[in-house]
């Protein structure tokens, strides 16, 4: 039981989080290009979003997102691994978790352009560079995955989850989930 609580919380707190990473994409692109950013949009029970206002630099800053999204995540692992961090399998299936979400997201515009795909299309972006961005981050995010099911409980030479390990998991995510609904109501009210 302990390891498929701790599964789903981790599960869940990937893809909240990797939800404000691909925000803050937008976000800080935004303010470096002098735009202004009205509303980021994270609320746990609906897909996230940023509305900002650059007339002259849409591309640029919708492209941020999924990139920001995808890179961020990956140094930080890089730098856990270099770090020899014992906690390196999480920050790598959190990598892992965003390259796939931003890949699969971009690359999915092949069939049914939604979301920044379509903008980036509409903004005289190509096909060809979802499919690409698409075609790099979901392989490399499996990669990340590869063989990491030990830290997690799974596989023949599987780490124990502790009840500690999984009441954390479960924190981290009741807290961001907390989080983002007081950020939405203090916002909405």
């Amino acid at each position: 039981m302990r390891r498929v609580l701790f599964g789903l919380a981790i599960v869940a707190i990937c893809w909240l989080w990797m939800q404000i990473i691909h925000e803050l994409g937008h976000a800080a692109a935004t303010w470096l290009i002098g735009g202004q950013v009205e509303l980021v949009y994270l609320v746990p029970w609906e897909i996230s979003r940023t509305d900002f206002h650059a007339p002259q630099h849409e591309l640029p800053i919708i492209w941020a997102g999924p990139i920001f999204g995808a890179m961020a995540p990956l140094i930080v692992w890089l730098a856990m691994r270099l770090g020899k961090s014992k906690h390196e399998p999480l920050a790598a299936f959190f990598a892992g978790f965003c390259l796939i979400a931003n890949g699969a997201y971009l690359g999915a515009a092949i069939r049914s352009p939604v979301g920044d795909a379509a903008e980036i299309l509409k903004q005289g972006g190509a096909v060809w560079q979802l499919a690409a961005f698409g075609g790099v981050c979901v392989p490399l995010g499996l990669w990340l995955w590869n063989g990491r099911g030990g830290y997690f409980g799974f596989g023949r030479e599987a780490d124990e989850v502790t009840t500690y390990g999984a009441a954390i998991a479960c924190g981290v995510l009741a807290a961001t989930v907390v989080g983002e609904a007081l950020l939405y109501f203090a916002v909405v009210a």
